[in-house]
């Protein structure tokens, strides 16, 4: 090797390890970025004082923490029961418009669940189309006759249901579709009927699978406000909204929302272990696709109805609802304020998408540049926000940016007589930063995916060619993951569009979105107007889930 091939090698190591340094200490960056709110609102729990949680704990803390773990154990149930069900009837079985409701089940994913609370509210409750036109039927008053009460518990995690069992629905299928006849037939051999057969060979095979997509179910719930807040029911998110803001409770709110980040991330580990149990519930090494059983008379009927009801109430039903409360309101969805809405939304969803998924970059590419314990503790915590709700990232990024901008202003004013005020706080950048925390983990999904498919080869042609670590991530990363990063992007837009209680909590001051015009209005129980935005935010909903649902009919 000449001095000058030996010069150029070792200035393509240098380059390559500098560049190696530079993806991970920005991995390590996204990760503290992570960090940074969980510890947050540890430290201001802690340092709170007792007396915050003395006074909580006798007054509103055992309803919290029995309400919140009583909507999750319906929620829980309710998601279990109909996407398991719904999973086996459309995998296993054969009845009339099997192949259109296979898709469909998929379609409430679209409605965050205050969307559907609404609708809902404008249809069951007291002045609602249903109990008025049985009063006028049947000439009753108002308390001649009971009628379930809509803003309740019970109503809550029904919503929740709704829109909710699509993820126990989408892991079920995909995991009876996996399985092997052999062991649900050899149990047929063995004298069980189909019903046993599926209770004990079919369910516990496809165990891990479920067991994740309820508690992803479970995480949604805890982690939701407009259902629970419109509903007047009192869970963990509302009470950390309600310290926070009408109360100005600042320990209180911390104190609650680590409470509630306990919760979260226990679920978090649970999810993880049954993740990593999966591989104990192979289908064995001979793989014969299971016979699905045709049915016809009643039992078809009954197949049909069990399937094509979760589809009506959670997507149908609400859409005309929703579309008629839209008609016979005075909101201009193209006037001037509105117009304001949408732009501060797409916005909004628009750089928080982009850099979430920058983000997922990072992490993802340092973590395949140097594989080891330290890059995956980096991409572990990155993934730590989806268990995380909204309102405790708001919590947890407000006390730390708050103090910053107040000592910061006070130092100013002292040294040179002039105001600096809310530089981070009250900024459009401090909710970024708490979508990029909340969604980091859909988009390193995706992100991962995707890399699965570029070879380590490539990248080792790519650096004996001369590329630098950014080099081969663009000339050969990028290009191949564009498919798995327009949907990182479009998962996270239409997330940010739906989400709540962080943009409710954290959001500059008049600079309000759809989801929060949305709440508004229906909070002041001005039902008509809030269809508007929430139709909007349906809309740009059922972007990814077409995506799913063209996944779902390639089976």
């Amino acid at each position: 090797m000449t001095e000058a091939t030996q010069y150029a090698a070792h200035g393509s190591r240098r380059h390559h390890a500098r560049g190696t340094r530079v993806i991970g200490a920005l991995a390590y960056t996204v990760a503290a970025a992570c960090l940074l709110p969980m510890l947050a609102v540890a430290l201001a729990a802690v340092t709170g004082g007792t007396d915050t949680i003395t006074h909580l704990m006798e007054t509103v803390l055992p309803s919290y923490t029995l309400t919140t773990l009583a909507l999750v154990v319906m929620v829980a149930a309710g998601t279990f029961a109909i996407g398991v069900g719904a999973a086996w009837l459309v995998t296993m079985t054969r009845f009339p418009g099997v192949r259109l409701l296979e898709i469909a089940l998929v379609l409430p994913l679209a409605y965050p669940a205050y969307v559907l609370a609404y609708a809902y509210t404008y249809l069951l409750d007291h002045p609602g189309i249903v109990q008025s036109t049985l009063r006028n039927v049947t000439g009753w008053g108002p308390r001649d006759y009971w009628f379930p009460e809509i803003r309740s518990l019970e109503g809550a995690a029904i919503m929740l249901i709704l829109v909710l069992y699509p993820y126990v629905y989408l892991l079920a299928r995909a995991a009876f579709l996996q399985q092997s006849a052999a062991a649900f037939l050899a149990a047929r051999a063995l004298g069980s009927t189909a019903w046993q057969a599926f209770w004990k060979v079919s369910l516990p095979m496809a165990r891990p699978a479920i067991a994740g997509g309820v508690l992803l179910a479970v995480m949604e719930t805890i982690a939701d406000f407009g259902t629970v807040a419109y509903f007047g029911v009192q869970t963990f998110a509302t009470g950390i909204y309600t310290s926070w803001f009408s109360m100005a409770d600042r320990a209180g709110a911390a104190q609650l929302a680590l409470c509630l980040l306990g919760f979260a991330l226990l679920l978090a580990v649970v999810e993880r272990v049954q993740r990593g149990r999966a591989k104990y519930y192979g289908a064995g090494r001979r793989h014969a696709a299971m016979p699905p059983a045709e049915l016809g008379g009643w039992p078809a009927v009954l197949a049909f109805l069990l399937c094509v009801i979760p589809v009506l109430l959670g997507f149908v039903l609400p859409a005309v609802v929703l579309f008629d409360m839209g008609l016979g309101s005075e909101q201009d969805l193209f006037s001037r304020r509105y117009t304001g809405f949408i732009g501060n939304s797409l916005t909004l969803a628009s750089v928080a998408a982009f850099v979430t998924v920058a983000a997922a970059i990072c992490v993802g590419f340092s973590q395949r540049l140097r594989p080891g314990r330290r890059t995956a503790t980096a991409a572990y915590i990155a993934r730590l926000g989806y268990a995380v709700p909204g309102g405790v990232i708001a919590v947890g990024l407000l006390v730390p940016f708050a103090a910053f901008d107040n000592a910061l202003d006070a130092w100013m004013r002292a040294t040179f007589g002039i105001s600096t005020g809310l530089l981070l706080t009250g900024s459009i950048w401090l909710l970024v930063a708490a979508y990029m925390v909340r969604f980091l983990a859909s988009a390193l999904g995706a992100y991962e995916g995707g890399q699965s498919m570029v070879h380590a080869n490539m990248d080792a042609a790519a650096r004996s060619l001369g590329q630098t670590p950014f080099g081969t991530l663009r000339r050969v990363h990028l290009p191949i993951l564009t498919p798995s990063l327009l949907t990182a992007l479009l998962i996270v837009f239409v997330d940010v569009m739906k989400e709540l209680p962080a943009t409710l909590i954290m959001r500059p001051f008049n600079y309000d979105t759809l989801a929060v015009q949305a709440y508004r209005l229906a909070s002041d129980e001005r039902l008509d107007g809030a269809a508007v935005p929430s139709l909007v935010i349906v809309a740009v909903g059922l972007l990814p889930v077409i995506l799913i649902c063209r996944q779902v009919g390639r089976r």
